[in-house]
């Protein structure tokens, strides 16, 4: 049995993937803190990637053109609200609490991952 093939393997694939993308997105947040002028972004739920919801396809305006990929730039979403005189709108402790909280997701799924993995090879007898 191919484990890429099961449907949970595949998710926690997907949700790691977002995590990892999340992570990134915050770090540049946090990065850009004193920056005048930045403005906080954040990924989309992981429900609305689920859904097919996030992202806008990339055309392909030439047949000699590579079909290419969007991933790094779908469901990134600008967030407002207060900002600071300089124009930034990073606020570190909201900023601080979203990579904690996407950080517990990531060990949450990689837990369920080796159990499930762990079920499979208590059912082959190893």
């Amino acid at each position: 049995m191919d484990p890429s093939r099961i449907a949970l393997f595949d998710l926690a694939d997907k949700r790691l993937a977002w995590a990892d993308q999340r992570q990134a997105v915050l770090a540049q947040n946090i990065a850009n803190a004193n920056t005048p002028g930045w403005q906080p972004r954040d990924l989309a739920p992981f429900d609305a990637l689920l859904n097919g919801t996030t992202g806008v396809a990339l055309a392909q305006t030439d047949p000699m053109h590579l079909a290419g990929s969007s991933t790094t730039a779908a469901g990134v979403v600008e967030l407002s609200g207060e900002r600071a005189p300089d124009g930034n709108g990073v606020a570190l402790d909201k900023q601080l609490s979203k990579v904690a909280d996407t950080d517990s997701t990531n060990q949450l799924v990689t837990e369920l991952y080796k159990k499930y993995l762990g079920f499979f090879q208590t059912a082959l007898g190893r």
